[in-house]
C-alpha cells in the first residue's frame, strides 16, 4: 500500500528557496503534492509553478495581481491573509517558510497556530517573536524543522544525542566577499560588491546580510530559540569554504559535523522528508583538492556580529528592533543612499534608541517593528543632513 503523498505550502515559491523547494518537490513525484503556494511580485514565474504544480490555493503580494492567475479551479488570496491562509489551507502537512524578512512571521506563526509542521527557511520569525512561536510549537505540537543549512547542520549532529552532553554549537560564515578587503576600504563598497557573494546564490538580502555578517547574528539568535541553548554557548567561526555546514562540540571533546556541498536542496530535501532522508538532486561531492580553514570572526570587519550578539543578550524588543533597522539599512544601501559600513552604525543607534518592550502577542511584535523601522528611517535622514 502506498503512502499518502505529504501535502505542501511554499511560501514564498518564487524566491531562491522556494524555487529550490519546487525542485526537490519536483524529484520525488511520488512523495509529495503542492497544495498551495505565496509568492511576491514574481507572476510570470508563479504562473509557470501553477500550471506545472497545479496548487490549489495560491496567494500573491498585490491584489492587483489576482486577476492575472485566476483560473476555474484555482482559490486566490493576496496580502499577509492570503499568505496565512496558504499557511492554513485544507491538506496541508508541512509549511515552507521562505518568504524574506518580518514579512514571514504572520504566515509562519499562522501555520504553527494551525498545528501545521514547519519547515523553517525564515530566520527573521524566531529573531523578532521567539518566544510567542516556541510557545505555540509546544503548545500545539507542531514541529519546526531548519532549513538554513548551518541549523540543519546542527539539527543533523544533534540527532541521537543527549542535549545535556552538548558544550557548545559552532556556526560556520564564509565571510563574504569581504573577508581580505582591508578596513578602510569596506565604507566604500558597492552594491553589486556585496551581491557578489563567494559560495552561495541566494536572495539580495540575505546576501547583503552575509557580507555584513549580520546574517549569522541572526542565526546565533535562531540558534538559541531553536536548540535552547544560551549565547555563550553558540559559537561563529569563518570557514570561507562552506564545506563544513556546523558543527556539535560535546563534553568530551568530540566534534560532530555535518558536510557537503553549497546547495540548499540538500537542508531542503532533509527538512522536507524528515525523519527520512530523500534524494536532494544535488551533485556528488569531490574531495580532490579541497581544504578546510577556520578562522574567528574580526569584531572590526563585522560589527554587526557582536550587535546580534548584543541584542540577544538584551533580549525582550532587541533582537526585533535589530531585525527592522537591518530591513531598513539593506533596502537603503542597495538603492545607494547609506554607505556599506553605515548599516551598522545605524542599527545601533536605533538599539540605543530603544525602549524595553516585553513581547507578549503577536500586536506587540508588529508594533516593535513599526517603530524600529520609523527610528532607522530617521537615523538615515540625520546621516544624510550630515547630523
Amino acid at each position: 500500500m502506498s503512502k499518502r503523498k505529504k501535502g505542501l505550502a511554499v511560501l514564498g515559491s518564487t524566491g531562491s528557496i522556494g524555487r529550490n523547494v519546487l525542485d526537490v518537490a519536483r524529484s520525488n513525484p511520488d512523495k509529495f503534492r503542492v497544495v498551495s503556494l505565496a509568492a511576491g511580485r514574481n507572476i510570470a514565474l508563479l504562473k509557470k509553478q501553477i500550471e506545472e504544480f497545479a496548487p490549489e490555493f495560491v496567494s500573491v503580494e498585490e491584489k492587483d495581481a489576482v486577476a492575472s492567475i485566476k483560473r476555474r479551479g484555482l482559490k486566490v488570496g493576496f496580502g499577509v491573509a492570503g499568505a496565512c491562509d496558504a499557511a492554513t489551507f485544507d491538506g496541508v502537512d508541512k509549511v515552507i517558510s521562505a518568504i524574506v524578512g518580518a514579512a514571514g512571521f504572520l504566515p509562519t506563526y499562522a501555520a504553527i497556530m494551525a498545528g501545521k509542521d514547519v519547515a523553517l527557511a525564515n530566520k527573521e520569525t524566531l529573531v523578532i517573536g521567539g518566544s510567542l512561536i516556541m510557545r505555540e510549537v509546544k503548545k500545539r505540537g507542531a514541529r519546526l524543522i531548519p532549513i538554513d543549512s548551518e541549523h540543519s547542520a546542527v539539527f543533523q549532529s544533534l540527532e541521537g544525542h543527549r542535549k545535556e552532553d552538548v558544550k557548545r554549537i559552532i556556526l560556520t560564515a564564509s565571510g563574504g566577499p569581504f573577508l581580505k578587503t582591508p578596513l578602510r576600504e569596506l565604507r566604500g563598497v558597492t552594491p553589486g560588491e556585496a551581491l557578489n557573494h563567494p559560495t552561495w546564490s541566494m536572495g539580495k538580502r540575505i546576501t547583503i546580510d552575509s557580507a555584513t555578517l549580520m546574517n549569522k547574528g541572526f542565526e546565533v539568535i535562531e540558534a538559541g530559540w531553536l536548540f535552547g541553548l544560551a549565547r555563550e554557548k553558540i559559537n561563529v567561526v569563518i570557514h570561507p569554504q562552506s564545506i563544513v555546514h556546523s558543527m556539535v562540540e560535546y563534553i568530551d571533546g568530540s566534534i560532530i559535523s555535518q558536510m557537503g556541498s553549497s546547495d540548499m536542496k540538500i537542508p531542503i530535501s532533509y527538512a522536507l522528508g524528515f525523519p527520512e532522508r530523500i534524494p536532494s538532486g544535488a551533485k556528488e561531492f569531490r574531495f580532490n583538492g579541497k581544504r578546510l580553514e577556520f578562522f574567528e570572526p574580526d569584531a572590526k570587519r563585522f560589527p554587526c556580529l557582536a550587535l546580534a550578539y548584543r541584542a540577544m543578550a538584551e533580549g525582550e524588543s532587541a533582537p526585533c528592533a535589530m531585525n527592522a533597522a537591518d530591513e531598513v539599512c539593506v533596502e537603503k544601501f542597495i538603492q545607494g543612499v547609506i554607505k556599506f559600513t553605515d548599516i551598522s552604525r545605524v542599527i545601533a543607534r536605533v538599539l540605543d534608541m530603544r525602549s524595553p518592550h516585553c513581547l507578549k502577542s503577536v500586536e506587540d511584535v508588529m508594533d516593535v517593528d513599526a517603530r524600529a523601522r520609523e527610528a532607522a528611517h530617521g537615523v538615515i535622514k540625520k546621516m544624510e543632513k550630515g547630523a
